[in-house]
């Protein structure tokens, strides 16, 4: 018996290989992408764009960091700190090449419960500033950065933890419009609280369920106590933001460098209020001593993480959730790919690691991400070039931005989330495309005011699952078009020669959220699949079944599908009279496959369309007005490609 068993074991271990070499270097390219895009850098084309881009990034690294510090309510060097360390990580893992992490306002505004919670303002008076502390600062506020430093460890823990459970692949749970609304309304909230900063009205802080009402109901109570030179320098900070941005915006094609008007307008202010003694005549806030150098590193207190639980998840799947969609976004527009889970471990090691250093909650910005698209950032290295000028700043030119004003930071701060505040413009979007999607929007965004973000995050996840359900069991699941007879016709009435060139799609089932990614996926590797030369033409297969779409093939297709000739145009018609319902996200997968078909030189056409969809599609994207792609039947749309290719034919002998 015992030697059975020993030949077993042998015979087990025998069968585990050990890993080869070429697996190690993939498992890491694909874990450290830096190692994948670092050895192809173009010095020549990438380094001068990569290297202004870096530039004004750091500038707007710096003014984020000193604001969304405050917003965190702790100390503003610490924001810095912030601006730095989740840079150089997030370089190194993400794989978003547009991607700016650091600083975050929603983050920031999370972590801020926890810090007033458990450290709040009235426990000021109980430290003292000590000599031997870190950089001289008070252990008031160490005590605030630690319990921020702790909600960045543990959220970034919560992070890599889905990442080992390969939780990247839900995300598609998490919709457009709910991300949306998560998004503008946590924008929302942070003008709430920089309200008092703008108006120089001394206030407690105020958060919780309805705290977003309670806010302005304490101003209006108290409107008497507005500071009138800091309004009055707020609006004419806010005015000069809007103006020079707009203008930047309108004549990038022109001027080759943008003006940094964030950091022009910071030294103009600090300035003013040096040279005119504001603090002191007029009494308003100033952001005040700003130490140099970055402090050793120290472990995030352990002994609080429990207390932070809440606060830990919110900036785990908030941050993570902006972020991903800034990568994705920036994907889809330089035709890249970005790998969800992989995202997961990069935001983790950046919150994880950055806690060590002092540093709040991080994660990517919609401004940073903009700010790269208009300045024309190629890859991770301008993100890397930045952090070497916020190294600068906190070694050399902190100091220097004792007298900047809180309201003009405040200022910053509320220009700053014009992009997420501009969203309430998608409503009319989704009202037209999809009035559910509409309805999410709005309930989303007022459980995120109401409540919080994360809230709002949850609410609008478990609202479009439960809406989707409901919508399912009415769905029609199969089309009773029989595609043996549509080909038999086809090819009676079609020249064999075109049939080599088209391609037929079924869809048999509601194109929704849930199934959209796979639908895509599917199709493109059909049109992308190579010509099988030695397949006989007979054989050829002239309809396709996307497998999830209908899991029933009721036509005889095979996956193994032809590809046109190289030298001709290939078509593909979509039959969507199975289609029964589709929400935002299953329009736009439509409307983005047809563009990229297009480009491929793929000529695509919908037959079976209901005028709702082909309304949203009309009104989601800019398709091909000038050829007709909406089709009653699928024999009238490939009679239309026979005409057109005869249509083809013509021309060419009239040019010969």
């Amino acid at each position: 018996m015992m030697g059975a068993k020993r030949k077993k074991k042998n015979v087990l271990w025998g069968k585990i290989q050990p890993p080869h070499c070429e697996d190690i270097k993939r498992w890491c390219k694909r874990r450290l992408p830096i190692l994948e895009w670092a050895p192809q850098y173009n010095l020549r084309e990438n380094l001068l764009p990569d290297t202004v881009s870096g530039v004004m990034l750091a500038v707007q690294q710096v003014t984020q960091g000193l604001s969304f510090a405050i917003l965190s309510s702790v100390h503003p060097v610490f924001g810095l700190y912030g601006s730095l360390f989740p840079a150089i990580i997030y370089a190194i893992f993400g794989m978003g090449r547009h991607v700016a992490t650091g600083t975050f306002a929603l983050t920031s505004l999370i972590s801020a419960n926890a810090v007033e919670r458990l450290v709040p303002q009235s426990s000021r008076n109980l430290t003292t500033q000590s000599n031997s502390s870190v950089l001289g600062l008070s252990d008031f506020e160490l005590q605030r950065i630690g319990v921020a430093a702790a909600v960045s460890f543990l959220g970034g823990v919560i992070q890599m933890v889905m990442f080992v459970l390969h939780l990247g692949s839900a995300t598609f749970l998490v919709t457009e419009p709910v991300i949306s609304a998560m998004t503008t309304g946590a924008a929302t909230h942070v003008v709430t609280s920089q309200v008092k900063y703008l108006l120089g009205i001394k206030m407690p802080y105020i958060s919780g369920p309805l705290g977003f009402f309670y806010i302005y109901a304490y101003v209006f109570e108290n409107i008497k106590s507005v500071q009138l030179e800091a309004l009055l320098l707020s609006l004419l900070s806010i005015i000069v933001l809007v103006l020079v941005k707009e203008l930047n915006e309108q004549f990038k094609r022109k001027i080759k460098v943008v003006l940094p008007v964030d950091l022009v307008l910071i030294l103009a202010a600090s300035l003013a209020c040096y040279c005119t003694n504001m603090e002191n005549t007029y009494g308003l806030e100033v952001v005040g001593h700003i130490p140099k150098g970055i402090p050793p590193p120290r472990a995030p207190p352990m002994n609080i993480l429990s207390a932070v639980l809440t606060e830990a998840f919110g900036v785990a799947l908030v941050g993570y959730v902006a972020s991903l969609a800034l990568a994705q976004g920036s994907a889809k527009k330089f035709k890249y790919s970005v790998d969800d889970n992989q995202e997961f471990l990069a935001h983790g090691l950046s919150n994880v690691i950055s806690s060590f250093f002092f540093c709040i909650p991080s994660a990517a910005a919609m401004g940073r991400t903009a700010g790269l698209y208009s300045t024309g950032a190629k890859t991770q290295v301008a993100c890397l070039i930045s952090s070497i000028f916020v190294l600068m700043v906190i070694y050399a030119l902190g100091p220097l931005l004792y007298w900047l004003p809180m309201c003009v930071l405040a200022s910053i701060i509320v220009v700053g989330l014009k992009g997420m505040l501009i969203q309430f413009r998608d409503l009319k979007k989704y009202w037209n495309v999809d009035k559910i999607d509409w309805g999410i929007w709005i309930s989303t965004y007022i459980f995120t005011i109401c409540f919080a973000a994360n809230v709002g995050l949850l609410f609008g996840v478990v609202c479009t699952i439960a809406i989707v359900i409901g919508r399912f069991p009415r769905a029609q699941t199969l089309s009773i078009t029989n595609l043996k007879e549509l080909e038999f016709k086809v090819k009676t009435e079609i020249h064999d020669e075109t049939l080599q060139q088209v391609k037929i799609i079924s869809i048999n089932n509601p194109l929704v959220f849930l199934n959209a990614k796979k639908f895509s996926t599917d199709l493109m590797k059909i049109i992308l699949k190579e010509n099988d030369s030695s397949q006989p033409l007979d054989d050829v297969i002239k309809s396709e079944q996307n497998t999830l779409l209908n899991p029933l093939s009721n036509g005889n297709c095979s996956e193994e599908t032809s590809q046109p000739c190289p030298c001709e145009k290939g078509s593909l018609v979509i039959d969507c009279k199975g289609l029964t319902f589709y929400d935002y996200t299953g329009v736009s997968t439509l409307v983005e496959l047809y563009l990229d078909c297009k480009s491929r030189g793929v000529d695509v056409f919908l037959a079976n369309c209901t005028a709702s969809l082909m309304k949203a599609m009309t009104y989601y994207g800019d398709l091909d007005t000038e050829k007709p792609i909406f089709f009653d039947s699928v024999p009238a749309a490939i009679s239309t490609i026979q005409l057109n290719k005869n249509l083809s034919k013509v021309s060419d002998h009239s040019e010969v």
